[in-house]
């Protein structure tokens, strides 16, 4: 990998696994419905200007964007408003070791869905790894701890429903010739959009206007939400989507890091063992068998595995 590509991914991996503290601090002043409604806002916006600037233009069509408000529902709308409701209560370390579980969740809906069906004992094993180390770090046997509650299953929810997207992105969106960069902008302002019609229940209320929480919520949505797309792109396009996938591994850690060094959350040895778990879980589920005979199809079709999983945080 190239030294600007390594910055890049460096930076991609700060922006998203930062995500999580951010709106940890903007809950200080705004709701989960406001706060998701600006972030959208803002990302869609700074995509746009990106977009149009390079010649693009938006998608037309009543299917497409069907499609599009769709792809907006589960990929944005719900689990970032899932998000806010979830660290409400948990921790943003433990939102960021929860939403490592993602691409679990996008093999089981691919499977289930009928997208992907290629099963191994590679990947079964991945799976299994996986959620069993989403279990350690729940530990609903610790009755007292703050995980195994109504916030961290929220977060869960949230990352089942990115599972979804993948799968629903890749058979109806990725497929439609429209640039990557653009169908993004038209998500995000499509997921905006939905969003206004949530105002009445607790998006109306009068925010708190304090100076971190307003920060936090800027940050989030033109950085964390828009440069960020604008990086990842790049470094699928630069180093191809392997490499991009690195930041999987690397959005866990930043998002613990922070939380210890800037509001001073707990890190506990459940916590810690289970992401390890669930990160080597993912390692084998997404490696690719250098030997297809490893691979023992039990039932496939031509339509694409989830499409090229873009992260969001």
């Amino acid at each position: 990998m190239r030294r600007s590509s390594l910055a890049r991914l460096v930076l991609l991996a700060l922006l998203w696994g930062s995500g999580f503290l951010w709106i940890k601090l903007s809950l200080r002043g705004f709701t989960p419905i406001q706060i998701v409604l600006v972030r959208l806002a803002l990302g869609a916006l700074v995509l746009a200007l990106v977009a149009l600037a390079r010649g693009l233009r938006f998608p037309t069509g009543r299917v497409i964007w069907g499609h599009l408000f769709v792809a907006a529902l589960v990929a944005n709308a719900i689990p970032y408003t899932l998000f806010g409701i979830g660290e409400g209560t948990v921790g943003s370390n433990v939102a960021g070791v929860i939403n490592a579980t993602t691409p679990l969740w996008t093999v089981l809906v691919a499977f289930l869905a009928g997208t992907d069906r290629t099963i191994s004992p590679r990947r079964g094993a991945g799976l299994a790894l996986g959620f069993a180390g989403t279990l350690l770090i729940f530990t609903p046997w610790d009755s007292a701890g703050e995980i195994a509650s109504w916030g961290g299953l929220a977060i869960l929810a949230a990352s089942a429903s990115y599972g979804i997207s993948f799968v629903y992105m890749g058979r109806f969106l990725t497929n439609r010739g429209i640039p990557a960069l653009m169908l993004s902008a038209s998500q995000l302002a499509a997921g905006a959009v939905l969003m206004v019609f949530t105002l009445p229940f607790g998006g109306l209320v009068a925010p708190h206007w304090r100076l971190d929480a307003i920060a936090s919520l800027l940050i989030l949505g033109i950085f964390g939400t828009g440069l960020a797309y604008v990086l990842n792109y790049r470094l699928i396009a630069d180093e191809g989507p392997t490499a991009a996938s690195t930041t999987t591994y690397l959005l866990p850690l930043v998002a613990v890091g922070l939380g210890a060094l800037v509001v001073d959350e707990t890190v506990t040895l459940a916590m810690t063992a289970g992401m390890v778990v669930v990160l080597g879980g993912v390692a084998l589920v997404q490696r690719r068998p250098t030997n297809p005979s490893t691979d023992f199809p039990v039932h496939s079709r031509s339509a694409p595995a989830g499409g090229k999983q873009a992260r969001r945080r």
